[in-house]
């Protein structure tokens, strides 16, 4: 078992240890997922999220252990790197890897747990959420911000911006579900567009968007943001709902 630990952690080695090896019959269920799952821990005065992978086909396997990064460690890099960007994520405190001689067998990778308000989700499915207007406005400039720092986050969905009113009017953001990242020297037009356009399928969503993202973003104009927003945001919906309704004609015995 490799087992990397944040230099600010090293102290909790042991329960790290512990936590992994009963992660099956101890820790409390908080996320159970088709592929991984996300258990809580209590350790000192702090509560982990440890976050179980799936162990990858025959294929993967191998390539895991030789050639890439696991989906473990680079979710404990990309965090780090985050952070030293100044971007909200939960403080990532180790990642951990099970090898055998067939390649990479399990993996996980702990963070702090974070208590939040919401996650970007709810401000797709609840339009009169409390501070509407406000959360989105800031969201925005979040999104601005990665884009200005080159983060190219592949996974940017509905459910993987967690927000936490932190005072009256103020909010802030944190990634998750990170193993899916490119860090570039500079984010095209096109590229932060599209990094957008999974996130919602609502008209009035996307024009606000574009509105906020426009005052900040100024090389292109409000109108020109949305037109192009709204494509991509009608080709991903189209190809997504394709995709769900293939899944279930090949599945239809289940």
């Amino acid at each position: 078992m490799h087992i990397a630990i944040h230099p600010d952690f090293q102290k909790y080695k042991a329960e790290l240890t512990s936590f992994i090896d009963s992660f099956d019959d101890a820790g409390i269920l908080f996320v159970e997922g088709k592929r991984n799952k996300i258990k809580l821990f209590q350790c000192d005065d702090k509560v982990l999220s440890i976050k179980s992978f799936k162990v990858p086909n025959s294929i993967n396997k191998i390539a895991y252990k030789f050639f890439r990064k696991s989906k473990a460690r680079r979710s404990f890099e990309y965090a780090n790197r985050l952070l030293e960007l100044g971007i909200g994520t939960p403080q990532p405190i180790a990642f951990v890897e099970k090898c055998t001689v067939l390649g990479l067998g399990r993996s996980f990778y702990a963070c702090e747990h974070l208590d939040v308000d919401l996650t970007f989700r709810e401000l797709v499915e609840i339009p009169n959420y409390p501070d509407y207007d406000t959360i989105l406005s800031q969201f925005v400039a979040f999104c601005f911000q990665l884009h200005e720092n080159g983060v190219e986050f592949l996974d940017h969905s509905p459910g993987n911006t967690l927000i936490k009113k932190v005072a009256e009017g103020k909010y802030a953001f944190f990634l998750v579900d990170l193993n899916r990242m490119n860090f570039l020297s500079e984010m095209s037009f096109e590229k932060r567009i599209k990094n957008l356009s999974h996130l919602t399928p609502r008209k009035d969503m996307i024009a606000q968007m574009s509105l906020e993202y426009s005052k900040l973003y100024t090389s292109h104009s409000e109108a020109i943001i949305f037109q192009t927003l709204w494509s991509c945001t009608e080709k991903f919906q189209k190809k997504f709902h394709q995709k769900i309704r293939l899944k279930k004609k090949l599945k239809f015995w289940k």
